[in-house]
């Protein structure tokens, strides 16, 4: 029978393939390739699997020789002592709890014999005088929980299996449908665009047609590499009941996205960072005010109308504002005092703030004090954002071998910059 080690093994196994299901059922069910961050984790899962596999197979191997021993052992013993055995049976009893005590199963049943029963415990077949403990000369010390010396040590501490992480706020931007490209080289791309489109004129009879042509420019996207690097014990890794590694492989995704989503907002062109959309979209509407106020209804609806109306009527328009900027928005109402927040009617779909949606991102500038570039409004399909490969989740047992850690390492290369700055995209002022 498989033991209770082999239980939990497997049924961690199950768990990981249900995972793994439920990640390839989602990508299926949208009919699309994964994402990076599914990638990554089905790749972690799946190394996970493997890792319990070998587990399980030595754990299987191990529990069939000590059977196979154990079994060798009791022919062998009965061979040789068969009729002193026989006339004693309760050593062969006393000869099977042991092993039973050895192997961990029910142990406290084997240690479970009353004093009198103990002293004509005979090891050798021979009278044996177990020393007597006393806390007084008539009664027995009493082995209990309250303090360890005495028993405590010896009561198992219940752990539950599931790490348990607090909540962070996470970047929103790629959450707006900005224009995705994955490459799998990290050479520079070059995206031809438009600055000035040709404009007819009236022309006169036998006159000149007028010339107008069409100025072209590039935008280009680098691959800015953003890393994180993590030691970790063997003693820890083995001996951990938790999913370590998948907590490690999904905080460490999180890290990156926050970062990666952060020079996305913010980035300034330097530094090694992407010419982020603060820095490239031009002003719409200034004035919105640090406070909410239905005068900041005027100012939504203007900023929403200096999008030209092509960007403005696309599926891809929303509005992109900090989480406190976002509740600020859902006290305003309109002229009639309707909110003019509505919330989403589907699960997991963003909410409308004048029938449009809007995507709280934490990097986004607060709305005080005045003059911080609070919430922009416009068609993100605009937006491209470079991802180089896959995002990568490593493992080296061998860099730190002289420490005996395990290090981990995850890494993704990319850029973004809005690529029509003529109004696809404009930014409200506070």
């Amino acid at each position: 029978m498989p033991s209770e080690v082999t239980k939990r093994l497997r049924d961690r196994r199950l768990n990981v393939w249900e995972e793994c299901k439920a990640i390839a059922d989602v990508a299926a069910t949208e009919n699309r390739n994964f994402s990076a961050e599914e990638q990554g984790k089905w790749e972690v899962l799946n190394e996970e699997m493997d890792t319990l596999d070998k587990r399980i197979k030595a754990a299987l191997d191990a529990e069939q020789r000590s059977a196979e021993a154990d079994l060798a052992f009791s022919r062998l013993h009965a061979d040789a002592e068969g009729k002193k055995i026989a006339k004693q049976p309760e050593y062969a009893k006393l000869n099977e709890e042991l092993r039973t005590f050895l192997r961990g199963e029910h142990a406290r049943k084997f240690l479970e014999f009353t004093k009198p029963e103990a002293s004509r415990i005979n090891w050798n077949y021979g009278p044996v005088n177990l020393p007597e403990v006393r806390k007084a000369e008539t009664e027995w010390r009493t082995l209990s929980t309250s303090a360890g010396g005495v028993g405590g040590n010896l009561v198992p501490t219940d752990f539950y299996d599931q790490l348990i992480a607090h909540l962070i706020e996470v970047s929103g931007i790629l959450q707006t449908g900005p224009t995705v490209l994955n490459t799998a080289g990290g050479e520079t791309l070059q995206i031809p665009r438009t600055t000035v489109h040709s404009t007819a004129a009236s022309a006169a009879q036998g006159g000149a047609i007028n010339e107008s042509d069409p100025t072209f420019a590039l935008t280009t996207l680098s691959a800015y590499k953003y890393g994180i690097l993590l030691q970790v014990a063997r003693e820890l890794l083995d001996d951990s009941g938790v999913d370590l590694v998948g907590y490690l492989a999904m905080q460490s995704g999180r890290a990156l996205g926050n970062k990666f989503g952060s020079d996305l907002v913010t980035g300034t062109g330097a530094s090694l960072q992407p010419n982020g959309l603060l820095a490239v979209a031009t002003t719409g509407v200034t004035g919105l005010g640090a406070t909410p106020t239905s005068a900041e209804y005027t100012g939504l609806v203007n900023l929403e109308y200096s999008v030209i109306a092509p960007y403005r009527q696309s599926r891809s328009c929303y509005w992109l504002a900090a989480d406190h900027t976002v509740g600020n928005f859902r006290l305003i109402t309109d002229s009639t005092g309707r909110p003019i927040w509505e919330p989403s009617m589907v699960l997991g779909s963003p909410d409308l703030l004048l029938g449009k949606p809007i995507v709280a991102d934490p990097f986004m500038p607060a709305q005080a004090p005045t003059g911080n570039k609070c919430i922009a409004f416009g068609d993100f399909s605009q937006f491209f954002v470079r991802i180089v490969g896959p995002v990568r989740f490593e493992r080296s047992d061998d860099y730190l071998f002289g420490s005996d850690l395990v290090a981990f390492r995850a890494l993704i290369r990319g850029d973004g910059t809005l690529i029509d700055t003529t109004g696809a995209i404009k930014l409200g002022v506070s």
